[in-house]
């Protein structure tokens, strides 16, 4: 499923227009994205959480020349399925 087949799922579920469960969405993504930036975690019960997770600084080899380099440190986004997701997939 893509973002325009949710959008036209959340509008038939939802009985709205599809621009306003676009607005919707978006509005979601972007909480969400403001969250995360800002080092919260987002619980939805019975779907998940996303949250921020620190991935450690490493070093590497470029393949194609094998020299080694340092990978900086990072934070990634991450996501935890809820107990309702999981019994929902199963």
């Amino acid at each position: 499923m893509n973002k325009t087949e949710l959008i036209d799922q959340i509008a038939a579920s939802a009985d709205i227009s599809k621009a306003a469960a676009a607005r919707a969405l978006d509005a979601t993504v972007d909480a969400v994205k403001a969250a995360l930036k800002a080092g919260d975690t987002v619980n939805l019960i019975g779907f998940g959480t996303f949250y921020v997770g620190e991935r450690a600084a490493r070093t590497g080899r470029n393949p194609r020349t094998g020299k080694t380099l340092t990978i900086a440190a990072a934070k990634t986004p991450k996501f935890r399925a809820g107990k309702g997701l999981k019994d929902a997939v199963n």
